[in-house]
């Protein structure tokens, strides 16, 4: 375990796991520990939980909080792990996930597993089928469905598919799924990442909700302000050990002293300080117009015109829905839509872009919001990743040599700090803030001229977080212009130097970093609605 003294933190202001009165548990987990081949993601982990509470379980990325759930629920069975899980006073041996739901324990994954082409009643039933002698009972599951629905507030048709409804409301379904199982004890991983603002403050009451009713919940979240509004305890994890657990109603509790036990120091400001070097206008998108890709004549992207600076970091604000990502795409090489028109420019000279591949060798590099299904691949090494977009670079005569990718990916992990063994680490077995590094590793590699980060920070701590921001000055600072879209205000703020506000595809305001606020960005938003 971490030294506390050593950390700064005060002893008084916190119990650890064991303090708690036995009788309230509804969950014990003792002296767990994991290991993967040259990591140990769990070190005599202790963790319990009280019945009726919503308790938080924080820490940096790599800190095991999602290995600590996997274990909880059986993706890793028991022989997997040392330690004794014990719920409901009695020790469990889980062989597989099927085991823990019988007993009521349910995880919802950051990546909900819905079937897109599946219906909501479907979905919600999946392996969980209402049937009898082999044979489905259709009007049963949509009947059923519709009440898990209405406990959750969502009123949809159950006979729509999963793909036609937001992400918001699959989060809904899969907390409806969960209680079609009699869930006992629903663990939540990063369940607002991919949300906005007013979807996550519904699915943060509908926890507040199930609450009353009997149902704990553990929740995951690198959001701290959400923790601190839903939360009755907050365990803190770091380096796979347990720090510390902090009880509702400490006066001590705030954002500063979580971040203090998850990092060991306080983090005195969360966006590195910044002193824009920007130079001519660099990168230039004109009267830039985008079809739907399967709609005909539904425009999404509406005569957008941006500049960019060289050496400076531009961001592009708006809610969920608005055409941030898909304007970044269609310009990256018209990686989406059709019937695109407009004009790039890049040092004043109109570029001819048709693809993803000549956008690359036009010094474009995008960097997706979704790393696991678009930006890595997963079951690859570091070393193969990093080197991906530009193997023309680690190559001769179209022979790879992978003593320069080694020495190329080395360079890049100990540059950007991406915590592994080796190079040869899969990717998949990585934290999400390290696998967001190695994403910015391969295009930092290719370098470009034109960075176009899409929620670069999205489901990572604020340690990494303040990494990351640190390299995307750095860039900046080398005269890259950079690109920054995120659903955060906060973030754009603290990171951009001008921002761009979209709006149902159109560009609705433009501020400069001086005059920019969360107001300022709102009122620009809803004048334009």
């Amino acid at each position: 375990m971490k030294d506390l003294k050593a950390s700064g933190l005060d002893a008084p202001s916190f119990y650890l796991p064991g303090d708690f009165n036995m009788n309230k548990n509804i969950l014990e987990m003792k002296n767990i520990t994991k290991v993967f081949p040259g990591v140990k993601a769990l070190n005599n982990v202790n963790f319990h939980v009280v019945s009726g509470e919503i308790h938080a379980l924080v820490g940096e990325n790599g800190a095991g909080k999602s290995t600590l759930m996997n274990v909880l629920s059986g993706i890793y069975s028991h022989g997997q792990y040392t330690g004794e899980i014990i719920f409901q006073g009695k020790e469990c041996i889980f062989k597989d996930i099927k085991d823990s739901e019988k007993m009521g324990i349910v995880i919802i994954h950051q990546e909900l597993a819905m079937v897109p082409y599946l219906s909501i009643g479907e979905n919600i039933f999946l392996g969980n089928e209402r049937a009898k002698a082999g044979i489905i009972n259709w009007d049963s599951t949509h009947v059923e469905s519709e009440k898990f629905l209405k406990r959750v507030g969502l009123k949809e048709d159950t006979h729509t598919l999963i793909k036609d409804i937001g992400v918001g409301k699959q989060q809904l379904v899969e907390i409806a799924k969960a209680l079609s199982k009699n869930v006992k004890l629903l663990i939540l991983d990063e369940p607002t990442a991919a949300l906005n603002e007013e979807d996550s403050e519904n699915l943060l009451k509908l926890l507040m909700e199930m609450k009353k009713d009997g149902i704990t919940s553990i929740l995951i979240s690198h959001k701290l302000n959400e923790v601190l509004k839903v939360a009755d305890s907050v365990t803190v994890l770091c380096d796979g050990s347990t720090i510390e657990t902090l009880k509702k109603g400490d006066s001590l509790i705030s954002e500063d002293r979580i971040i203090k036990g998850m990092v060991g120091r306080e983090l005195v400001d969360r966006y590195p300080k910044h002193v824009s070097k920007k130079g001519e206008v660099y990168f230039e998108v004109k009267d830039w117009n985008v079809y739907h890709p399967f709609i005909d004549g539904k425009k999404i992207i509406k005569d957008v015109n941006i500049k960019v600076h060289r050496g400076e970091i531009v961001g592009i604000s708006g809610l969920m829905g608005s055409g941030r990502t898909e304007f970044a795409l269609s310009v990256f090489g018209k990686a989406y839509g059709r019937n695109i028109s407009g004009s790039i420019l890049k040092e004043g000279k109109k570029l001819q872009i048709k693809n993803i591949r000549h956008a690359i060798k036009n010094g474009l590099a995008y960097v997706t919001e979704d790393r696991k299904t678009a930006g890595l691949i997963l079951m690859q090494d570091i070393k193969n990743n990093i080197s991906l977009p530009s193997l023309d670079k680690v190559s001769k005569q179209n022979v790879i040599s992978e003593n320069e990718e080694i020495k190329v990916a080395e360079n890049y992990r100990k540059n950007l700090n991406i915590k592994s063994p080796s190079v040869f680490q899969k990717v998949c077995n990585l934290s999400g803030g390290n696998q967001q590094k190695v994403v910015l590793g391969k295009w930092i590699f290719s370098d470009p001229d034109v960075l176009i980060l899409d929620e670069p920070t999205r489901g990572i701590d604020v340690g990494a977080k303040y990494e990351i921001y640190t390299i995307i000055n750095n860039l900046a600072d080398q005269g890259k212009s950079i690109i920054f879209i995120s659903s955060e205000l906060p973030e754009v703020l603290g990171v951009c130097d001008r921002i761009y506000v979209m709006n149902e595809g159109r560009i609705v305001g433009e501020l400069d970093r001086k005059d920019a606020s969360q107001e300022s960005i709102m009122k620009c938003i809803i004048r334009y609605s």
